[in-house]
């Protein structure tokens, strides 16, 4: 979702006009939501969402592109789930859905103040929701911990609300813990990855959200697993730091707690 940036003045009633356009028409927008459309979609008031689920969710009994998993719960005996946010969930999904042990994952919209919020609803900023990829793993084949040390190394978690060229809330870092285990290993990590980064920072601090796991809604069904699927862009926003992450020491195999 790379961000387009103004080249002039001139060039702002032509990106208006092709954004209407594409609205009345009811063309979706197959592109990462720049800046300009996050403002074109906040000119007709502050979204309120909806009671019900929107419309172009993955179907009930939908599958994952890649894993042949389910799509919604109740999953297979043994799953646990974890929730992450850290930039363009085209990007962190692509990363964990690719791991050995992980039967599904979902983007969706998390951490927002209306329910079943649309992608036009997430893109105007007001809405507060991030944009998250919930992955449901075997903790048999692939630790939490392991799929904290890719968290925390695919992407820069030290940039306030941005992502490369993405900027907003949707595009903060946040782990979103499901039980106390996971709240004390994504502690324990954050903390080793705080010493390990150094220099690479640039003076800044991680600004990574640790709390417990909200709402999920899911994103629509055009998001889900997107670069794993035919003419996908391959757009990857993330600004990884290149510091490695020591795990050594932590649980490899956690215990499924409350």
């Amino acid at each position: 979702m790379p961000s387009l940036r103004k080249r002039g003045a001139s060039l702002a009633p032509l990106l208006l006009g092709a954004y209407l356009a594409r609205g009345f028409v009811g063309l979706a927008i197959s592109g990462r939501a720049p800046q300009v459309s996050r403002a074109f979609f906040g000119l007709f008031g502050s979204p309120e969402g909806s009671p019900n689920p929107i419309p172009n969710a993955p179907p009930e009994n939908g599958v994952h592109y890649l894993t042949n998993g389910r799509m919604y719960p109740p999953w297979p005996q043994g799953m646990q789930e974890a929730m992450f946010g850290m930039g363009c969930f085209w990007c962190s999904e692509n990363i964990f859905m690719r791991v050995p042990g992980v039967y599904s994952t979902q983007v969706g919209y998390a951490g927002g103040k209306i329910e079943n919020p649309s992608y036009q609803d997430v893109c105007t900023g007001a809405t507060g929701h991030n944009e998250v990829v919930r992955v449901v793993y075997d903790p048999q084949k692939v630790s939490y911990v392991e799929l904290l040390k890719l968290f925390w190394e695919k992407h820069d978690p030290t940039t306030l609300n941005q992502q490369g060229n993405d900027f907003g809330t949707q595009y903060r870092s946040g782990i979103y813990y499901y039980t106390e285990q996971q709240r004390r290993l994504a502690e324990a990590t954050q903390e080793r990855y705080a010493d390990a980064i150094g220099s690479a920072a640039w003076g800044r601090s991680i600004s990574t959200e640790i709390v417990p796991a909200p709402q999920f809604y899911y994103a629509e069904n055009f998001h889900q697993q997107y670069d794993a699927k035919p003419n996908a862009r391959g757009y990857c926003g993330l600004r990884p730091l290149n510091v490695q992450l020591d795990i050594s020491g932590l649980e490899e195999r956690e215990p499924a707690d409350a």
